[in-house]
């Protein structure tokens, strides 16, 4: 594989604002297209509206266990950030290729999708499955109907590898996370009659700090996981807001957190004991002055966390194909959850660049991670041959 081949179908990538809030078609007709000439077989999976996809796409004997190669197709947006060149044009100077999703996670996918011409031209024992998903960048969105579709499939892959920036290294666990958001309805006074009001406000902001006291809890005597930079789990309020005008009772207020867990802890669990002292602890004092006043909670996006055993065959095998004997595990979150928990497929993140050129104006990726990236993807054709 050449390293001249997979910057041109990189720059093809590029090309496409695949930005979560846009529509995700026109890249996924342009790689279906691709592999369609190439003799993989095909399948979209379509969101609600029809407006974006997940293409899942095979070569080999499918009746055989194999391996996926995973990738989402959407990037984080430009908007407010000073790039020195078209963020949507490739621009390939000093060792490095510059462009939005360069590094998260386009130079994966133009690596697979360079290899692609090469897999065909061998004799597979076992399939390779290129799963490409939609809205991984708001919350792992898309690749779940890609996990609910596995876990329907008498065959199982034996392995999962998800290609986010590592620097090639192989990575066994990130932690989960759940977002929410919770809406706070009042009940609106003149402030010079406040008691006879429910102030959205401050009820809300008594959640927000019950949830920081359950963060300094976890910190100081939470479940531990050294592997991890910070090593416990983390609530964390991001938005809170509400009130219109000083001399005004507010009657709506919103908060929007997030928790983030190791291993050892239910995120689930977390979130149901913050909306359980909100109903138990909050509401009886809201009620009481109107009933109709309360909070109302959505959980809206999340994923769960991965946590695989090192000595997993999986994770034997991919540090084989990396030629590495140490792992890591890493804080931000991916898809690999959503195929470990939901499909049943063993999963492990390796991918070229790292995660700090990733969402930045003038984001890049070193040429060096291309290329090794490219030598990984090459000993999986050939594992997959013999």
């Amino acid at each position: 594989m050449h390293l001249d081949g997979v910057l041109e179908i990189l720059s093809a990538l590029v090309a496409f604002d695949t930005t979560s809030r846009n529509s995700n078609l026109a890249i996924i007709e342009w790689i279906e297209g691709h592999l369609d000439r190439l003799g993989f077989a095909s399948e979209r999976i379509y969101d609600a509206t029809g407006r974006k996809a997940n293409l899942f796409a095979t070569i080999g004997p499918a009746e055989t266990p194999g391996y996926i190669l995973s990738g989402h197709t959407d990037v984080v947006p430009v908007d407010g950030q000073e790039w020195s060149s078209d963020p949507f044009s490739l621009r390939v100077a000093d060792g490095r290729a510059y462009a939005r999703g360069a590094c998260d996670m386009k130079g994966f996918l133009a690596v697979c999708l360079a290899a692609a011409q090469e897999i065909q031209a061998g004799e597979l024992k076992r399939p390779i499955h290129l799963a490409l998903s939609y809205d991984e960048e708001v919350g792992c969105v898309g690749a779940r109907g890609i996990a609910e579709m596995l876990a329907r499939r008498p065959v199982k892959p034996l392995g999962c590898f998800v290609g986010e920036p590592t620097q090639m290294g192989v990575v066994i666990g990130h932690k989960g996370k759940r977002s929410v958001r919770a809406r706070v309805r009042g009940f609106t006074c003149h402030s010079s009659l406040a008691p006879q009001g429910v102030n959205a406000a401050e009820f809300a902001a008594l959640l927000v700090a019950y949830i920081r006291g359950l963060a300094d809890r976890l910190a100081a005597e939470g479940a531990r996981d050294e592997m991890y930079d910070v090593p416990f789990s983390t609530p964390h309020v991001g938005i809170l807001r509400g009130g219109t005008a000083l001399n005004i009772v507010p009657d709506e207020a919103e908060i929007v957190f997030e928790v983030r867990t190791i291993g050892a802890d239910d995120a689930d669990a977390l979130v149901q004991g913050i909306i359980d002292y909100a109903c138990e602890a909050l509401e009886p004092r809201m009620k009481a002055v109107d009933p109709a006043t309360g909070f109302a909670f959505e959980i809206f996006a999340g994923f769960p966390g991965l946590d695989i055993a090192p000595e997993t065959e999986v994770v034997t095998f991919v540090k084989s194909l990396a030629g590495l004997n140490r792992h890591s595990k890493v804080a931000f979150g991916t898809e690999a959850g959503l195929f470990q928990h939901v499909a049943g497929v063993p999963s492990v993140v390796i991918g070229p660049g790292s995660i700090d050129q990733a969402h930045k104006a003038d984001e890049w990726i070193a040429l060096s991670e291309l290329e090794s990236c490219a030598e990984f993807v090459q000993r999986l054709v050939e594992r997959c041959s013999v």
